[in-house]
């Protein structure tokens, strides 16, 4: 909870659910990556917060951007970006997709199977390309390893496959998953890909670029590594794989670059012991759920901080359960993991969520149950 955000609540008051989201923080956070990792380039991942205002300040900043389908490509057309400064990261295409984007001048492209490979030498001939590997998630409290990525010898295969057909070859790539909380996770697949990298380079494959994807986290509730720390650590690791000198490297930070920068602010729509009796639970219902933004709280996965307007050095708090406002039984943030808020806490209360600038916004539907997605603040 930024100064901003604090004064902006105060004076505004405005209607929740609402998110609001600090920019300066956003540009903080691409200077802290910047200046950990100087020589990498990078590819903000826009699906974790695609706002105009954000893309517009990142533009400036220098960034280029990691995109999922031709409708985000278009927003970083509209923020200003050039099609150099874009990568179509998302293994999945279809091939109208990929058409459109080869016509808005797109040249890097992300492949991880044949049939994907095919599709892009069809309809984007003589584009960059490069195969995504699948390596370990541990330490990441949101895996992507199981949809996404192929094994070392398919992917050697198919990159001798990409030279053949007629496309650049370019380079590698893997996810340690989002919200990655242990460095050593970097290494190991820096490692992994760089013995594939070497051994396509010796078969006349020109490889340049190795991209290590995102998965830097937010601070939440735990303490989490520091970009430093990640950084100490690719550096370390690059020196060792690549002795000669590492390639063009890539990041693509999503929730590290806008996670801290956003408040969702909230109001209690019922306090209750639904059994009647004190020793039952009590479940606290907002007017925000996981259909209305909070869609990462599933599994419980990512733990957000909650601040009331009963917080106080002496008010008592108990745990509690945190549902949403909808009709569906799985409208349920954290049952296991319960919240403690202040016991005074009742209806009409307002609930910040800190640390709400990622996946909140693109995850919230449309309407479902009829509740309009929350509004969006950019300040």
């Amino acid at each position: 909870m930024t100064p901003k955000i604090t004064r902006f609540l105060a004076e505004q008051q405005p209607a929740t659910p609402c998110l609001v989201v600090d920019l300066d923080v956003v540009g903080a956070h691409y200077r802290a990556l910047h200046d950990a990792l100087p020589e990498a380039k990078i590819y903000y991942a826009i699906k974790a917060n695609p706002a105009p205002a954000i893309l517009d300040r990142l533009v400036a900043l220098g960034s280029s951007f990691d995109v999922a389908s031709p409708a985000e490509i278009r927003m970083c057309l509209d923020a200003g970006a050039t099609p150099d400064r874009i990568s179509y990261g998302n293994t999945l295409k279809k091939a109208e997709w990929i058409r459109e984007a080869h016509d808005l001048g797109i040249s890097l492209f992300v492949f991880d199977s044949i049939e994907e490979l095919e599709k892009l030498a069809k309809h984007a001939p003589g584009a960059r390309v490069f195969c995504r590997l699948a390596v370990e998630n541990e330490g990441a409290d949101w895996p992507l390893s199981r949809k996404f990525g192929t094994t070392l010898s398919n992917a050697r295969a198919l990159m001798l496959r990409a030279r053949d057909l007629g496309l650049k070859p370019y380079g590698l790539s893997f996810h340690v998953g989002s919200q990655q909380t242990g460095v050593a996770a970097y290494d190991h697949a820096i490692a992994k890909a760089a013995g594939l990298y070497h051994d396509l380079r010796a078969q006349g494959v020109d490889l340049q670029m190795l991209n290590l994807g995102g998965g830097f986290p937010t601070h939440y509730r735990e303490n989490v590594p520091s970009v430093q720390d990640f950084a100490d650590t690719i550096h370390a690791s690059l020196r060792t794989h690549f002795p000669d000198g590492a390639p063009e490297i890539l990041l693509e930070p999503g929730r590290y670059m806008v996670g801290q920068s956003g408040v969702v602010s909230s109001e209690v729509i019922l306090v209750s012991r639904r059994g009647g009796a004190v020793t039952d639970p009590r479940w606290v219902y907002l007017d925000i759920g996981r259909f209305g933004g909070l869609a990462e709280t599933e599994g419980e996965a990512i733990r957000y901080t909650f601040r009331t307007s009963r917080d106080s050095d002496d008010a008592t708090c108990s745990p509690c359960v945190l549902a949403g406002p909808s009709c569906d039984g799985v409208d349920i943030m954290y049952e296991k993991n319960r919240i403690p808020l202040p016991d005074s806490l009742e209806c009409g209360d307002r609930v910040e969520i800190l640390a709400t600038g990622a996946y909140v916004s693109t995850y919230a539907s449309v309407g479902f149950n009829g509740f309009p997605p929350l509004t969006e603040y950019y300040i």
